[in-house]
């Protein structure tokens, strides 16, 4: 899997300085943990996730997550358990026949209700598991986090494949103060146990703005919301330094169809919105996004791309990481670049080059949304 795999060589020679390389679950923890990005997430009910992935539907997806919790009824759960059952072992077959690759399947992971439901969905699966990248973990706390953790860990061995878990922090006893900071204390404690089983850490902010019933608009971002611009920077400051962290659900979308009939092309009004709270993500030091339709994916994805200069001034920055001097001038002779106190911003730059390439110079995020065609079409795509 690579990202904007969609596009032709030509294209990418004109756009990037720096090519995005290819990924897969056998990566390193913290290169897949940054490469995760934009992740769609599917109702595991629907009929049609296997054949999507099998055919390649939409080429700019990179992860997927199949959904057994709040996109399910709960009188149809079980129903959504067999469907994920018969994706993967579609998948597996198409990867046992060669009709599928590791370099054309997406990172995909399960989002389950509990630990117990994680046993269960596990044990269905079989061999086909090993076509998981891992489960992803809804209200996540104190009260159930080492239950979901151990229980990967006794999946992982039991299938003898490497799992991850991702983390949804969204629970009211981590967005009320009285108990936000007891829970974050104890949670960044089990998170340092398990750190190798946790590829990152993600956010619920639907879940928690509902519980003040509060709902932003499709012109407004997250963080005009006070309460979860606040909760947002906590989670930062108590997960960021040891976890990749990640951006909340965007809830709004065009139909593209809609979209032709205006004469527009790639930049909704809703993916304006979107584009400016992904900005605001980056500039928060959250990476990757939750997305619920495909449109959303390379407005994500084209805001990760490094540009040429933060590119050129993380590598002046590592290389004369030597003790030699202290500060030197960027190479675009516009900032002061401080080898101590930038070095961990180097690092992660360079790490999010490899993933999601670097733009050439005068090329953006907005020339790519405006200038390139996405090759999928969401004309039909059902929530």
């Amino acid at each position: 899997m690579e990202y904007f795999q969609y596009l032709s060589e030509i294209q990418k020679e004109h756009i990037f300085f720096k090519k995005p390389a290819p990924i897969s679950k056998h990566v390193g923890r913290e290169q897949l943990a940054y490469a995760v990005g934009a992740a769609l997430y599917m109702p595991a009910i629907r009929k049609d996730i296997a054949t999507i992935v099998i055919q390649e539907k939409y080429k700019e997806v990179v992860t997927i997550v199949l959904d057994l919790e709040d996109a399910i009824g709960d009188n149809r759960v079980d129903e959504a358990i067999d469907q994920t059952v018969e994706h993967l072992s579609a998948i597996e077959e198409a990867m046992v026949c060669g009709t599928l690759n590791w370099e054309s399947l997406p990172l995909l992971f399960i989002r389950v209700r509990s630990a117990n439901q994680l046993k269960e969905v596990a044990r269905k699966l079989e061999t086909s598991i090993h076509y998981l990248t891992g489960f992803v973990f809804p209200k996540f706390s104190t009260s159930n986090g080492r239950d979901y953790l151990h229980t990967l860990r006794e999946v992982e061995m039991t299938a003898g494949t490497k799992l991850y878990g991702m983390p949804i922090l969204e629970s009211p006893e981590l967005f009320y103060k009285e108990t936000r900071y007891t829970e974050f204390h104890s949670l960044s404690l089990l998170f340092q146990e398990y750190e190798s089983s946790i590829l990152n850490v993600r956010i619920g902010a639907t879940d928690l703005c509902g519980l003040y019933g509060i709902r932003r608009s499709a012109q407004s971002t997250i963080y005009d919301i006070s309460v979860m611009r606040d909760f947002i920077a906590d989670v930062v400051n108590y997960f960021g330094r040891s976890f990749v962290v990640s951006g909340p659900v965007w809830e709004y979308f065009n139909n593209r169809q809609e979209l032709r009939e205006h004469g527009e092309q790639n930049v909704s009004d809703y993916n304006i919105g979107l584009l400016n709270e992904a900005l605001l993500d980056l500039t928060n030091g959250l990476i990757g996004k939750t997305v619920i339709h495909p449109s959303h994916l390379t407005v994500v994805q084209s805001v990760n791309v490094v540009s040429k200069e933060e590119y050129l001034d993380a590598l002046s920055i590592l290389e004369n990481a030597n003790g030699e001097i202290g500060v030197l001038k960027s190479d675009s002779q516009n900032k002061m670049n401080e080898i101590k106190p930038h070095h961990k911003w180097a690092v992660k730059v360079i790490m999010k080059s490899t993933i999601y390439g670097v733009y050439h110079d005068k090329y953006n995020f907005f020339k790519m949304l405006t200038e390139t065609i996405p090759f999928s079409d969401p004309v039909g795509y059902e929530r």
